[in-house]
Protein backbone atom coordinates (compact mmCIF):
# COMPACT_ATOMS: atom_id res chain seq x y z
CA UNK A 1 0.00 0.00 0.00
CA UNK A 2 1.43 3.38 -1.04
CA UNK A 3 0.40 5.94 1.63
CA UNK A 4 0.51 9.02 -0.61
CA UNK A 5 -1.98 7.40 -3.04
CA UNK A 6 -4.61 6.43 -0.46
CA UNK A 7 -6.56 9.72 -0.36
CA UNK A 8 -6.60 10.33 -4.17
CA UNK A 9 -7.76 6.74 -4.79
CA UNK A 10 -10.33 6.97 -2.01
CA UNK A 11 -11.65 10.16 -3.62
CA UNK A 12 -11.79 8.40 -6.98
CA UNK A 13 -13.66 5.44 -5.46
CA UNK A 14 -16.22 7.67 -3.73
CA UNK A 15 -16.65 9.69 -6.93
CA UNK A 16 -17.34 6.53 -8.96
CA UNK A 17 -19.56 4.95 -6.31
CA UNK A 18 -21.90 7.66 -5.04
CA UNK A 19 -21.25 10.72 -7.18
CA UNK A 20 -19.01 13.72 -7.72
CA UNK A 21 -20.73 15.98 -5.20
CA UNK A 22 -19.52 13.82 -2.31
CA UNK A 23 -15.88 14.58 -3.17
CA UNK A 24 -16.28 18.32 -3.65
CA UNK A 25 -15.70 20.90 -0.93
CA UNK A 26 -18.86 21.97 0.91
CA UNK A 27 -19.53 25.69 1.22
CA UNK A 28 -21.15 26.57 4.53
CA UNK A 29 -24.85 27.27 3.91
CA UNK A 30 -25.93 30.04 6.27
CA UNK A 31 -29.56 30.17 5.02
CA UNK A 32 -29.94 26.46 5.82
CA UNK A 33 -28.48 27.02 9.29
CA UNK A 34 -30.88 29.88 9.87
CA UNK A 35 -33.91 27.83 8.82
CA UNK A 36 -32.90 24.96 11.09
CA UNK A 37 -32.48 27.23 14.13
CA UNK A 38 -34.94 29.24 16.19
CA UNK A 39 -34.85 32.09 18.69
CA UNK A 40 -34.06 29.75 21.60
CA UNK A 41 -31.49 27.62 19.78
CA UNK A 42 -27.97 29.14 19.74
CA UNK A 43 -25.63 28.52 16.81
CA UNK A 44 -22.04 27.75 17.82
CA UNK A 45 -19.11 27.92 15.36
CA UNK A 46 -15.95 26.06 16.34
CA UNK A 47 -12.93 28.04 15.20
CA UNK A 48 -9.94 26.56 13.42
CA UNK A 49 -6.75 28.07 12.03
CA UNK A 50 -7.51 30.47 9.20
CA UNK A 51 -11.27 30.60 9.77
CA UNK A 52 -13.24 33.58 11.00
CA UNK A 53 -17.00 33.53 10.30
CA UNK A 54 -17.63 37.05 11.62
CA UNK A 55 -17.77 38.78 8.22
CA UNK A 56 -19.87 35.99 6.71
CA UNK A 57 -22.41 36.19 9.55
CA UNK A 58 -22.59 39.97 9.28
CA UNK A 59 -23.04 39.81 5.50
CA UNK A 60 -25.79 37.24 5.93
CA UNK A 61 -27.47 39.54 8.46
CA UNK A 62 -27.41 42.34 5.88
CA UNK A 63 -29.08 40.06 3.35
CA UNK A 64 -31.79 39.31 5.93
CA UNK A 65 -32.01 43.06 6.63
CA UNK A 66 -31.27 42.46 10.30
CA UNK A 67 -28.82 44.19 12.62
CA UNK A 68 -26.05 41.97 14.02
CA UNK A 69 -24.58 43.15 17.32
CA UNK A 70 -21.23 41.57 18.07
CA UNK A 71 -19.14 41.56 21.23
CA UNK A 72 -15.88 39.76 22.02
CA UNK A 73 -15.92 37.85 25.29
CA UNK A 74 -13.28 38.29 27.94
CA UNK A 75 -12.76 39.79 31.34
CA UNK A 76 -15.49 42.30 32.22
CA UNK A 77 -17.59 41.66 29.12
CA UNK A 78 -20.48 40.00 30.98
CA UNK A 79 -22.32 43.27 31.75
CA UNK A 80 -22.47 44.61 28.15
CA UNK A 81 -23.36 41.10 26.96
CA UNK A 82 -26.37 40.97 29.27
CA UNK A 83 -27.49 44.39 28.05
CA UNK A 84 -27.17 43.44 24.36
CA UNK A 85 -29.04 40.16 24.88
CA UNK A 86 -31.90 41.83 26.74
CA UNK A 87 -32.24 44.50 24.06
CA UNK A 88 -32.06 42.00 21.19
CA UNK A 89 -34.75 39.79 22.78
CA UNK A 90 -37.16 42.66 22.30
CA UNK A 91 -36.26 44.10 18.89
CA UNK A 92 -35.35 40.80 17.17
CA UNK A 93 -31.75 41.67 16.28
CA UNK A 94 -28.99 39.08 16.14
CA UNK A 95 -26.22 38.78 18.73
CA UNK A 96 -22.73 37.46 17.93
CA UNK A 97 -20.66 36.47 20.98
CA UNK A 98 -17.06 35.99 19.83
CA UNK A 99 -14.30 33.95 21.51
CA UNK A 100 -16.62 32.37 24.07
CA UNK A 101 -13.78 30.13 25.30
CA UNK A 102 -12.54 33.28 27.09
CA UNK A 103 -15.80 33.57 29.06
CA UNK A 104 -16.69 30.00 30.02
CA UNK A 105 -18.02 31.02 33.44
CA UNK A 106 -20.66 33.15 31.72
CA UNK A 107 -21.91 30.45 29.31
CA UNK A 108 -24.33 28.75 31.73
CA UNK A 109 -25.98 32.11 32.44
CA UNK A 110 -26.30 32.83 28.70
CA UNK A 111 -28.02 29.49 28.06
CA UNK A 112 -30.35 29.92 31.02
CA UNK A 113 -31.24 33.44 29.83
CA UNK A 114 -32.05 32.27 26.29
CA UNK A 115 -34.11 29.28 27.41
CA UNK A 116 -36.08 30.92 30.25
CA UNK A 117 -36.69 34.44 28.93
CA UNK A 118 -40.41 35.18 29.02
CA UNK A 119 -40.68 36.85 25.64
CA UNK A 120 -38.22 36.51 22.77
CA UNK A 121 -38.72 37.99 19.29
CA UNK A 122 -39.00 35.21 16.72
CA UNK A 123 -36.33 36.89 14.54
CA UNK A 124 -33.73 36.83 17.34
CA UNK A 125 -30.69 34.58 16.81
CA UNK A 126 -27.69 33.97 19.05
CA UNK A 127 -24.48 33.25 17.12
CA UNK A 128 -21.33 32.25 18.98
CA UNK A 129 -17.72 31.47 18.10
CA UNK A 130 -15.36 29.49 20.29
CA UNK A 131 -12.22 27.43 20.14
CA UNK A 132 -12.67 23.77 21.14
CA UNK A 133 -12.31 23.64 24.93
CA UNK A 134 -12.69 20.65 27.28
CA UNK A 135 -14.53 22.75 29.87
CA UNK A 136 -17.16 24.18 27.54
CA UNK A 137 -20.59 23.38 29.10
CA UNK A 138 -21.97 20.12 27.69
CA UNK A 139 -25.60 21.17 28.20
CA UNK A 140 -24.95 24.25 26.06
CA UNK A 141 -23.69 22.06 23.22
CA UNK A 142 -26.72 19.79 23.55
CA UNK A 143 -29.14 22.70 23.16
CA UNK A 144 -27.38 24.33 20.19
CA UNK A 145 -26.54 23.84 16.53
CA UNK A 146 -22.83 23.21 16.02
CA UNK A 147 -20.93 24.05 12.85
CA UNK A 148 -17.43 24.87 11.72
CA UNK A 149 -16.00 27.11 9.04
CA UNK A 150 -12.67 25.53 8.13
CA UNK A 151 -10.73 26.97 5.19
CA UNK A 152 -11.63 25.04 2.00
CA UNK A 153 -9.02 22.70 0.55
CA UNK A 154 -7.87 23.48 -2.96
CA UNK A 155 -7.81 26.52 -5.22
CA UNK A 156 -11.19 25.69 -6.69
CA UNK A 157 -12.86 25.44 -3.28
CA UNK A 158 -11.11 28.58 -1.99
CA UNK A 159 -12.15 30.75 -4.93
CA UNK A 160 -15.65 29.27 -4.82
CA UNK A 161 -16.05 30.30 -1.19
CA UNK A 162 -14.76 33.82 -1.89
CA UNK A 163 -17.23 34.42 -4.72
CA UNK A 164 -20.09 32.66 -2.93
CA UNK A 165 -19.72 35.19 -0.13
CA UNK A 166 -19.62 38.08 -2.61
CA UNK A 167 -22.63 40.07 -3.74
CA UNK A 168 -23.18 41.61 -7.14
CA UNK A 169 -22.98 45.01 -5.48
CA UNK A 170 -19.44 44.26 -4.26
CA UNK A 171 -18.41 43.11 -7.72
CA UNK A 172 -19.72 46.34 -9.29
CA UNK A 173 -18.52 48.67 -6.54
CA UNK A 174 -15.80 50.15 -8.77
CA UNK A 175 -16.29 51.23 -12.38
CA UNK A 176 -12.60 50.97 -13.32
CA UNK A 177 -11.59 48.11 -15.63
CA UNK A 178 -8.79 47.13 -13.23
CA UNK A 179 -11.15 46.24 -10.35
CA UNK A 180 -12.44 42.80 -11.38
CA UNK A 181 -9.04 41.35 -12.44
CA UNK A 182 -7.39 42.68 -9.28
CA UNK A 183 -10.21 41.26 -7.16
CA UNK A 184 -9.70 37.80 -8.69
CA UNK A 185 -5.94 38.23 -8.36
CA UNK A 186 -6.22 38.90 -4.62
CA UNK A 187 -8.68 36.03 -4.16
CA UNK A 188 -6.20 33.66 -5.85
CA UNK A 189 -3.34 34.97 -3.67
CA UNK A 190 -5.48 34.51 -0.56
CA UNK A 191 -6.24 30.90 -1.51
CA UNK A 192 -2.59 30.22 -2.28
CA UNK A 193 -1.19 31.49 1.02
CA UNK A 194 -3.78 29.43 2.88
CA UNK A 195 -3.15 26.29 0.84
CA UNK A 196 0.62 26.40 1.39
CA UNK A 197 0.00 25.72 5.09
CA UNK A 198 -0.93 22.11 4.34
CA UNK A 199 2.62 21.40 3.10
CA UNK A 200 4.07 22.13 6.54
CA UNK A 201 7.56 23.67 6.64
CA UNK A 202 7.78 23.35 2.85
CA UNK A 203 4.90 25.80 2.53
CA UNK A 204 5.64 28.25 5.34
CA UNK A 205 8.36 28.07 7.97
CA UNK A 206 5.70 29.15 10.47
CA UNK A 207 1.97 28.34 9.99
CA UNK A 208 0.26 31.74 9.92
CA UNK A 209 -3.44 32.28 10.59
CA UNK A 210 -4.36 34.02 7.35
CA UNK A 211 -8.15 34.42 7.24
CA UNK A 212 -10.98 36.19 5.45
CA UNK A 213 -10.38 39.49 7.25
CA UNK A 214 -6.97 39.78 5.54
CA UNK A 215 -8.57 39.45 2.11
CA UNK A 216 -11.34 41.92 2.98
CA UNK A 217 -8.79 44.48 4.17
CA UNK A 218 -6.76 44.11 0.96
CA UNK A 219 -9.86 44.48 -1.19
CA UNK A 220 -10.76 47.66 0.68
CA UNK A 221 -7.26 49.03 0.07
CA UNK A 222 -7.47 48.26 -3.65
CA UNK A 223 -10.95 49.73 -3.96
CA UNK A 224 -9.92 52.96 -2.23
CA UNK A 225 -6.78 53.20 -4.35
CA UNK A 226 -8.72 52.76 -7.61
CA UNK A 227 -11.32 55.34 -6.57
CA UNK A 228 -8.60 57.93 -5.90
CA UNK A 229 -6.37 56.90 -8.82
CA UNK A 230 -5.28 59.30 -11.52
CA UNK A 231 -6.30 57.54 -14.79
CA UNK A 232 -3.25 58.95 -16.58
CA UNK A 233 -0.79 57.57 -14.05
CA UNK A 234 -2.55 54.24 -13.56
CA UNK A 235 -2.24 51.83 -10.64
CA UNK A 236 0.61 52.39 -8.19
CA UNK A 237 1.73 48.77 -7.94
CA UNK A 238 4.48 49.62 -5.49
CA UNK A 239 1.84 50.90 -3.08
CA UNK A 240 -0.45 47.90 -3.61
CA UNK A 241 2.36 45.37 -3.15
CA UNK A 242 3.55 47.09 0.00
CA UNK A 243 0.08 47.14 1.56
CA UNK A 244 -0.48 43.46 0.76
CA UNK A 245 2.96 41.95 1.38
CA UNK A 246 4.12 44.18 4.24
CA UNK A 247 0.99 45.46 6.00
CA UNK A 248 -2.04 43.18 5.57
CA UNK A 249 -0.78 39.64 4.98
CA UNK A 250 2.79 40.62 5.79
CA UNK A 251 1.71 41.93 9.18
CA UNK A 252 1.25 38.32 10.31
CA UNK A 253 4.56 37.08 8.87
CA UNK A 254 7.50 36.95 11.28
CA UNK A 255 10.01 34.75 9.46
CA UNK A 256 12.41 36.54 7.09
CA UNK A 257 12.27 33.84 4.42
CA UNK A 258 8.47 33.73 4.58
CA UNK A 259 8.43 37.49 4.05
CA UNK A 260 10.67 37.08 0.98
CA UNK A 261 8.28 34.44 -0.35
CA UNK A 262 5.22 36.65 0.16
CA UNK A 263 6.93 39.60 -1.55
CA UNK A 264 7.88 37.34 -4.45
CA UNK A 265 4.24 36.32 -4.91
CA UNK A 266 3.18 39.97 -4.98
CA UNK A 267 5.93 41.01 -7.42
CA UNK A 268 5.00 38.17 -9.78
CA UNK A 269 1.22 38.39 -9.57
CA UNK A 270 0.66 42.11 -9.07
CA UNK A 271 1.56 44.23 -12.04
CA UNK A 272 0.26 45.47 -15.39
CA UNK A 273 0.85 41.98 -16.79
CA UNK A 274 -2.27 40.62 -15.05
CA UNK A 275 -4.47 42.59 -17.48
CA UNK A 276 -2.99 40.76 -20.49
CA UNK A 277 -5.08 38.01 -22.09
CA UNK A 278 -2.22 35.51 -21.93
CA UNK A 279 -1.50 35.98 -18.22
CA UNK A 280 -1.84 32.91 -16.00
CA UNK A 281 -0.78 32.07 -12.46
CA UNK A 282 0.12 28.58 -13.64
CA UNK A 283 -0.90 26.43 -16.58
CA UNK A 284 -4.70 26.25 -16.45
CA UNK A 285 -5.13 29.07 -13.90
CA UNK A 286 -5.87 32.34 -15.69
CA UNK A 287 -7.83 35.47 -14.71
CA UNK A 288 -11.36 35.45 -16.17
CA UNK A 289 -13.26 38.64 -16.84
CA UNK A 290 -17.02 38.44 -16.41
CA UNK A 291 -19.82 40.78 -15.43
CA UNK A 292 -21.84 38.72 -12.93
CA UNK A 293 -20.87 36.75 -9.83
CA UNK A 294 -22.68 33.67 -11.15
CA UNK A 295 -20.48 33.72 -14.25
CA UNK A 296 -17.36 33.67 -12.09
CA UNK A 297 -18.79 30.79 -10.04
CA UNK A 298 -19.62 28.80 -13.18
CA UNK A 299 -16.08 29.31 -14.47
CA UNK A 300 -14.54 28.28 -11.15
CA UNK A 301 -16.71 25.16 -10.82
CA UNK A 302 -16.43 24.05 -14.46
CA UNK A 303 -12.97 25.11 -15.63
CA UNK A 304 -10.60 24.80 -12.67
CA UNK A 305 -9.10 21.35 -11.93
CA UNK A 306 -10.44 19.26 -9.03
CA UNK A 307 -6.94 18.50 -7.71
CA UNK A 308 -4.16 21.10 -7.67
CA UNK A 309 -0.56 20.25 -8.41
CA UNK A 310 1.99 21.69 -5.94
CA UNK A 311 3.52 23.56 -8.87
CA UNK A 312 0.47 25.84 -8.87
CA UNK A 313 1.73 27.12 -5.50
CA UNK A 314 5.35 27.37 -6.65
CA UNK A 315 6.41 24.09 -5.04
CA UNK A 316 8.15 20.98 -6.39
CA UNK A 317 5.78 18.14 -7.41
CA UNK A 318 7.29 15.92 -4.70
CA UNK A 319 5.97 18.29 -2.03
CA UNK A 320 2.61 16.61 -2.44
CA UNK A 321 3.99 13.22 -1.36
CA UNK A 322 4.64 14.30 2.23
CA UNK A 323 1.27 16.04 2.49
CA UNK A 324 -0.68 13.08 1.08
CA UNK A 325 1.21 10.63 3.30
CA UNK A 326 0.53 12.64 6.45
CA UNK A 327 -3.13 13.06 5.53
CA UNK A 328 -3.52 9.33 4.88
CA UNK A 329 -1.87 8.44 8.18
CA UNK A 330 -4.16 10.86 10.03
CA UNK A 331 -7.28 9.45 8.37
CA UNK A 332 -6.28 5.84 9.04
CA UNK A 333 -5.44 6.68 12.65
CA UNK A 334 -8.87 8.26 13.12
CA UNK A 335 -10.54 5.19 11.59
CA UNK A 336 -8.67 2.93 14.00
CA UNK A 337 -9.53 5.14 16.98
CA UNK A 338 -13.27 4.96 16.32
CA UNK A 339 -13.31 1.18 16.00
CA UNK A 340 -15.36 -0.63 18.70
CA UNK A 341 -13.27 -1.31 21.79
CA UNK A 342 -15.59 -3.88 23.38
CA UNK A 343 -14.39 -7.39 24.08
CA UNK A 344 -15.14 -9.92 21.36
CA UNK A 345 -17.96 -12.42 21.77
CA UNK A 346 -16.80 -14.99 19.22
CA UNK A 347 -14.74 -18.10 19.81
CA UNK A 348 -11.35 -16.41 19.30
CA UNK A 349 -9.20 -14.38 21.65
CA UNK A 350 -10.77 -11.34 23.24
CA UNK A 351 -9.09 -7.98 22.97
CA UNK A 352 -7.78 -8.16 26.54
CA UNK A 353 -6.52 -11.74 26.11
CA UNK A 354 -4.61 -10.75 22.97
CA UNK A 355 -2.97 -7.75 24.66
CA UNK A 356 -2.15 -9.86 27.73
CA UNK A 357 -0.41 -12.44 25.54
CA UNK A 358 1.52 -9.78 23.61
CA UNK A 359 2.58 -8.14 26.88
CA UNK A 360 3.90 -11.45 28.20
CA UNK A 361 5.86 -12.04 24.98
CA UNK A 362 7.41 -8.57 25.08
CA UNK A 363 8.29 -8.92 28.75
CA UNK A 364 10.30 -12.03 27.93
CA UNK A 365 12.26 -10.12 25.26
CA UNK A 366 12.77 -6.78 27.02
CA UNK A 367 16.51 -6.22 27.59
CA UNK A 368 17.99 -6.59 31.06
CA UNK A 369 18.66 -3.43 33.06
CA UNK A 370 22.08 -1.81 32.96
CA UNK A 371 23.73 -2.36 36.36
CA UNK A 372 24.94 1.03 37.56
CA UNK A 373 28.15 -0.06 39.27
CA UNK A 374 29.16 -2.27 36.33
CA UNK A 375 28.64 0.58 33.88
CA UNK A 376 30.59 2.93 36.14
CA UNK A 377 33.49 0.46 36.39
CA UNK A 378 33.73 0.00 32.63
CA UNK A 379 33.62 3.76 32.02
CA UNK A 380 36.37 4.28 34.61
CA UNK A 381 38.50 1.75 32.77
CA UNK A 382 37.93 3.48 29.41
CA UNK A 383 38.39 6.96 30.83
CA UNK A 384 35.35 8.52 32.42
CA UNK A 385 36.13 12.05 31.18
CA UNK A 386 36.72 11.13 27.55
CA UNK A 387 34.12 12.86 25.32
CA UNK A 388 32.93 9.62 23.69
CA UNK A 389 32.54 7.92 27.06
CA UNK A 390 30.56 10.86 28.43
CA UNK A 391 28.29 10.57 25.41
CA UNK A 392 27.95 6.80 25.95
CA UNK A 393 26.94 7.32 29.59
CA UNK A 394 24.22 9.78 28.55
CA UNK A 395 22.86 7.36 25.95
CA UNK A 396 22.84 4.48 28.45
CA UNK A 397 20.92 6.60 30.98
CA UNK A 398 18.25 7.33 28.36
CA UNK A 399 17.91 3.75 27.10
CA UNK A 400 17.68 2.55 30.71
CA UNK A 401 14.79 4.94 31.31
CA UNK A 402 12.99 3.49 28.29
CA UNK A 403 13.59 -0.10 29.46
CA UNK A 404 12.29 0.73 32.95
CA UNK A 405 9.10 2.37 31.65
CA UNK A 406 8.42 -0.45 29.19
CA UNK A 407 8.78 -3.13 31.86
CA UNK A 408 6.63 -1.24 34.36
CA UNK A 409 3.90 -0.55 31.80
CA UNK A 410 3.69 -4.17 30.64
CA UNK A 411 3.58 -5.51 34.22
CA UNK A 412 0.91 -3.00 35.29
CA UNK A 413 -1.09 -3.72 32.16
CA UNK A 414 -1.20 -7.42 32.98
CA UNK A 415 -2.28 -6.68 36.55
CA UNK A 416 -4.97 -4.27 35.31
CA UNK A 417 -6.34 -6.87 32.87
CA UNK A 418 -6.45 -9.41 35.73
CA UNK A 419 -8.34 -6.86 37.83
CA UNK A 420 -5.64 -6.58 40.49
CA UNK A 421 -5.12 -2.83 39.96
CA UNK A 422 -7.24 -0.06 38.45
CA UNK A 423 -6.99 0.52 34.70
CA UNK A 424 -5.66 4.10 34.58
CA UNK A 425 -5.82 6.39 31.55
CA UNK A 426 -2.20 5.66 30.63
CA UNK A 427 -2.79 1.91 30.87
CA UNK A 428 -5.96 2.24 28.81
CA UNK A 429 -3.95 4.09 26.17
CA UNK A 430 -1.29 1.35 26.26
CA UNK A 431 -3.94 -1.37 25.87
CA UNK A 432 -5.56 0.38 22.89
CA UNK A 433 -2.25 1.07 21.16
CA UNK A 434 -0.78 -2.41 21.68
CA UNK A 435 -3.99 -3.92 20.30
CA UNK A 436 -3.70 -1.63 17.25
CA UNK A 437 0.06 -2.38 16.90
CA UNK A 438 0.98 1.23 17.71
CA UNK A 439 3.46 2.68 20.19
CA UNK A 440 1.85 3.71 23.52
CA UNK A 441 2.07 7.41 24.27
CA UNK A 442 4.09 6.92 27.47
CA UNK A 443 6.75 5.10 25.45
CA UNK A 444 6.75 7.48 22.50
CA UNK A 445 7.34 10.53 24.73
CA UNK A 446 10.69 9.23 25.97
CA UNK A 447 11.92 7.36 22.91
CA UNK A 448 11.91 7.64 19.12
CA UNK A 449 9.40 7.78 16.28
CA UNK A 450 8.29 4.56 14.64
CA UNK A 451 5.41 3.58 12.37
CA UNK A 452 4.41 0.38 14.21
CA UNK A 453 4.95 -1.24 17.58
CA UNK A 454 6.88 -4.12 15.97
CA UNK A 455 9.44 -1.81 14.38
CA UNK A 456 9.74 0.18 17.61
CA UNK A 457 10.36 -2.88 19.78
CA UNK A 458 12.92 -4.29 17.32
CA UNK A 459 14.76 -0.97 17.41
CA UNK A 460 14.75 -1.08 21.22
CA UNK A 461 16.54 -4.45 21.12
CA UNK A 462 19.02 -3.23 18.48
CA UNK A 463 19.84 -0.03 20.37
CA UNK A 464 20.33 -1.95 23.60
CA UNK A 465 22.66 -4.42 21.82
CA UNK A 466 24.79 -1.57 20.39
CA UNK A 467 25.24 0.05 23.81
CA UNK A 468 25.97 -3.21 25.66
CA UNK A 469 28.48 -4.27 23.02
CA UNK A 470 30.21 -0.89 23.31
CA UNK A 471 30.31 -0.73 27.12
CA UNK A 472 31.04 -4.38 27.99
CA UNK A 473 33.12 -5.56 25.02
CA UNK A 474 34.84 -2.87 22.98
CA UNK A 475 34.16 0.28 21.06
CA UNK A 476 32.66 -0.74 17.69
CA UNK A 477 34.44 0.06 14.46
CA UNK A 478 31.14 1.04 12.83
CA UNK A 479 28.42 3.07 14.59
CA UNK A 480 24.67 2.98 13.95
CA UNK A 481 24.20 6.75 13.90
CA UNK A 482 20.38 6.76 13.80
CA UNK A 483 20.39 4.36 16.75
CA UNK A 484 21.45 7.18 19.09
CA UNK A 485 19.11 9.49 20.98
CA UNK A 486 21.39 12.42 20.20
CA UNK A 487 23.31 11.83 16.93
CA UNK A 488 24.57 15.42 16.95
CA UNK A 489 26.09 14.81 20.37
CA UNK A 490 27.93 11.79 18.98
CA UNK A 491 29.43 13.86 16.17
CA UNK A 492 30.45 16.59 18.62
CA UNK A 493 32.08 14.08 20.98
CA UNK A 494 33.95 12.44 18.10
CA UNK A 495 35.19 15.85 16.91
CA UNK A 496 36.37 16.76 20.41
CA UNK A 497 38.21 13.47 20.77
CA UNK A 498 39.98 13.86 17.44
CA UNK A 499 40.99 17.46 18.08
CA UNK A 500 42.39 16.51 21.49
CA UNK A 501 44.32 13.63 19.93
CA UNK A 502 46.10 16.00 17.52
CA UNK A 503 46.28 18.75 20.14
CA UNK A 504 44.04 21.31 18.44
CA UNK A 505 41.36 23.41 20.10
CA UNK A 506 37.76 22.27 19.60
CA UNK A 507 37.06 25.35 17.52
CA UNK A 508 40.18 25.09 15.38
CA UNK A 509 40.49 23.67 11.91
CA UNK A 510 43.51 22.59 9.87
CA UNK A 511 44.13 24.16 6.47
CA UNK A 512 46.44 23.17 3.66
CA UNK A 513 48.33 25.99 1.95
CA UNK A 514 50.61 25.85 -1.09
CA UNK A 515 53.42 28.32 -1.65
CA UNK A 516 53.97 28.98 -5.36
Amino acid sequence: MVPDRIIPQARHYVNASVGKKFTEAVILNYPALFEESNARCPLICFLSMGSDPTESIKNFAKKKKTECRDISMGQGQEVPSRRILAQSFQDGCWVLLQNCHLGLAFMDEVLDTVLTAESVNANFRLWMTTEPHPKFPINFLQHSIKFTNEPPQGIKAGLSRTYNNMTQEQLDISSTFQWKPMLYDLAFLHTTVQERRKFGPLGWNIPYEFNQSDLNACLQVVQTHLDDMDPKRGVSWVCIRYMVAEVQYGGRVTDDFDKILLNTYCKTWMGENIFANNFCFYKGYKIPNFVKVDEYLNYINDELPEVDTPEAFGLHPNADITYQTNTANTVLEKIINIQPKDAGTGGGETREELVYRLSAEMLEKVPENFVAHEVRARLTKYGVFQPMNIFLRQEIDRIQKVITVVKQTLKDLQLAIDGTIIMSDSLKDALDNIFDARVPQTWAKISWDSSTLGFWFTELLDRDLQFKTWIFEARPNVFWLTGFFNPQGFLTAMRQEITRAIRLGAGCCATLQRDD
